[in-house]
């Protein structure tokens, strides 16, 4: 491409009244040499107008807007895909942030905004001349099917939404029916007004319309045996359910086991390990993955004071919605369910229980009282949770004088005669219970599927299955706030009972959102552009292979294994998984991987745009790296509120604090600023970043950096990493500002000058 440049300053919003626009038009016409004009409102439609005649007159391609927040006015600023703008925000992080001066100190107040301005436009012209058009990447080959594994509800529904959409699909069950758990249910909860009676079970009519959908192809008795590729080209191998391929783990043998084997006198558990279709390793190729294999009743027999297991009158909830099913509660005159362990200090639930157990409950109940009109239903709960128009559901069974549900820990269960006595304390009633009842109910939670089976095995290097399901109980890892359906490979999202317990309308909802996900992916991969959370950006990762060292960083960091290895062990990118986020840019130490509008030399060359004052304590420069996901809008919002931030500090974002390489903050000190804070997400149990773990590896890249600055001579507290939530833009000026009071006090930057 080749460009011609222009800047364009915005007066309005008070940016004219508070700068001197014609000394910032002299530093981008004189300093950066390219031609600059001013307008008094860009965003409007004579500022369009404006720079658009400026295209079509002259030939201008490439746009420098100074003016508001690049997370504002972006339609306005878009000028079509042949153009490159970059955003100078004047007024969120310039005006807006500074704050009212000092008294006697309007003069220097206004000296350092100017500074702080002149920076901005500095680095904003910086960005421009490095950036370069970018270019989709696109597939060779494209297939648009979409794989659904699981033929249960959240499966069904994937399918028949997907198939509305025009998607082809192909339904992958291990089963050799379709319909999955609820295929058992005796009854269904009430999904309409006034929710109070239970509905005839729906799942039969839903197998009905999928196998009458002819976008739809089923495979019984089937497992998948193996899933390879990207996004748009998935290469899935299948296997015979139950039966071992090459790719499953082997079973361990023991040394005597062995001695056996080659004995003939036992079978060897790894033999046949062959892929489906006898021997044939074909893969079917697939657009997306929807994962909807459910859930198991989670265990309880570690309860013993229970009885579970030693008790025949002691069944779980999922056992006793079979006895309904099939026909099998005459005879039952009082059942007691029992939705906690209970204990003597124990107000916690069963593993996995949620507000589906709590309702399954309410159900169940109600089943022992239309099979028998004198019968009794004793719940017994610490916690009862029946969200949305379940309350309805709630209190019509709290009118039947024949349930009675009451806060209670249970104590014990024994068996009596025909059937059990349960003992409990610590009730509504004040007073401690005995139970005698013909049948106890206990409220099994339920576990994902992905807890113990390695329900995708994965051709990735990074491992054949999700990463840190201990984190996420076992469940399907996702961003759990802004991307629920999205695991961390990209392509596979998830639904049902494996990314979160819920009922059958939230399952409905939930795998027609996942449906709806796994089409946006693979339309975006046919485009050639990158899926959440950079939803539509065409670059991808470039890696100048010639200086590769395969450290292999880039492919253990990478947050969704987007890396694998060719035979030589030398990063193989699979760009359509990629989020674009730049954590492999960030690992790598010899600065061979960036794209084509954010690289090492791009950021580092708008670093060293910054002017750096010479022996002058009021004018240190502290460098912020702030993640565009959380903490530079939490930034633009604190600058909304007249929020003042020291006019020390320079922001720079970026896409991801993963991808902040260790190289600029060394030659950011190095030539004589004085500080460095990286600003991104929130990580841990909780964590909030977009991209999983970017903000977790670099926190861990600065602690690494501290102990090189000690050889340098420099103190590790001029760097900094800090994780702040988007709603935090109260706390972040305070959080800045003290950085930029410790850095003062530790002195200007002894590199100063050099």
């Amino acid at each position: 491409m080749d460009k011609k440049y222009s800047a364009y300053i915005c007066t309005g919003c008070g940016i004219g009244e508070a700068l001197d626009i014609e000394a910032l038009n002299k530093i981008a016409s004189k300093e950066m040499a390219m031609d600059c004009k001013e307008h008094a409102c860009l965003c409007g439609a004579d500022g369009r107008a404006f720079i658009e005649k400026d295209m079509n007159e002259n030939g201008v391609n490439t746009i420098v807007v100074c003016a508001c927040s690049p997370r504002v006015m972006q339609n306005e600023f878009t000028f079509g895909d042949d153009k490159i703008t970059v955003r100078v925000n004047l007024r969120e992080q310039v005006i807006w942030s500074a704050g009212t001066p000092d008294e006697g100190k309007e003069d220097s107040h206004k000296e350092w905004l100017q500074e702080t301005a002149s920076d901005y436009v500095r680095m904003g012209c910086t960005r421009a001349k490095k950036t370069e058009l970018p270019e989709a990447f696109q597939l060779e080959t494209m297939n648009k099917e979409i794989l659904v594994m699981g033929g249960g509800i959240a499966g069904l529904t994937a399918a028949l939404e997907a198939s509305k959409a025009g998607s082809k699909v192909t339904i992958i069950e291990k089963a050799d029916k379709l319909g999955g758990k609820a295929l058992g249910w005796a009854k269904q909860f009430p999904t309409k007004l006034p929710y109070a009676d239970l509905e005839e079970n729906s799942i039969g009519s839903m197998v009905a319309a999928v196998e009458a959908d002819g976008n739809i192809s089923v495979k019984l008795n089937t497992e998948v045996a193996r899933i390879g590729g990207a996004p748009g080209d998935f290469a899935v191998t299948l296997k015979a359910a139950g039966s071992k391929s090459e790719w499953d783990a082997p079973a361990k043998v023991g040394v005597d086991e062995q001695d056996l084997i080659s004995q003939g006198k036992m079978e060897d558990p790894n033999a046949g390990l062959k892929p489906y279709a006898e021997g044939n390793t074909e893969a079917q190729k697939f657009g997306a993955v929807v994962l909807a294999t459910g859930w198991v009743p989670a265990d309880v027999s570690q309860f013993t004071h229970l009885g579970y297991g030693t008790n025949d009158k002691v069944v779980t909830n999922a056992q006793f919605e079979k006895m309904a099913k099939e026909g099998k509660l005459g005879g039952l005159k009082s059942v007691a369910f029992i939705m906690s362990p209970g204990g003597e200090e124990n107000d916690q639930d069963f593993p996995y229980c949620n507000s589906v157990t709590s309702m399954v409950a309410l159900k169940q109940a109600k089943y022992v009282r239309e099979n028998n009109a004198d019968a009794k239903a004793y719940i017994l709960y610490q916690h009862m949770r029946t969200p949305g128009h379940m309350e309805l559901f709630y209190k019509g069974i709290q009118q039947d004088d024949g349930i009675f549900l009451t806060k209670a820990a249970v104590t014990g269960v024994a068996a009596s005669g025909s059937g059990c006595t349960v003992t409990a304390k610590n009730t509504l009633l004040g007073e401690d219970l005995t139970l005698a009842v013909d049948l106890v109910v206990l409220a099994a939670g339920m576990e994902p599927t992905t807890k113990y089976e390695n329900s995708i095995n994965l051709a990735y290097r990074q491992g054949p299955a999700f990463l840190d399901l201990d984190l996420f109980d076992g469940y399907a890892d996702s961003h759990f706030i802004c991307f629920p359906y999205e695991t961390r490979r990209t392509g596979i999202y998830t639904c049902g009972g494996v990314r979160k317990a819920m009922n059958m309308e939230e399952t409905i909802d939930d795998a027609t959102g996942a449906a709806l996900k796994a089409i946006q992916c693979i339309e975006s991969a046919d485009r050639g552009v990158a899926v959440h959370p950079r939803s539509g950006d065409k670059t991808y990762p470039e890696f100048f292979f010639q200086r590769c060292t395969q450290c292999k960083r880039c492919t253990e960091e990478c947050p969704f294994g987007a890396l694998d290895d060719d035979a030589k062990g030398t990063p193989l990118p699979n760009p359509t998984r990629c989020r674009r986020c730049g954590t492999c840019m960030g690992a790598c130490p010899e600065r061979i991987i960036g794209f084509k509008d954010y690289n090492i030399d791009l950021i580092g060359s708008m670093v060293k745009a910054i002017e750096v004052p010479e022996e002058d304590e009021d004018k240190l420069r502290v460098v912020i790296f702030a993640c565009e996901n959380d903490a530079y809008p939490a930034l633009d919002m604190a600058g909304m509120r007249r929020n003042k931030i020291s006019h020390m500090v320079r922001i720079i974002p970026v896409r991801c604090l993963g991808s902040v390489n260790m190289a600029w903050v060394r030659d950011l000190l190095s030539a004589g600023m004085d500080g460095a804070m990286l600003l991104g997400c929130k990580y841990g149990d909780d964590y909030q970043c977009h991209f999983v773990k970017g903000s977790e590896i670099a926190t861990k890249r600065m602690e690494n950096i501290g102990d090189t600055l000690k050889t340098l001579g420099l103190e590790p507290e001029r760097v900094r990493s800090e994780q702040v939530a988007i709603t935090e833009y109260d706390r972040i000026p305070q959080l800045v500002n003290d950085f930029v009071s410790e850095i003062v006090d530790l002195g200007p930057n002894p590199f100063k000058g050099f």
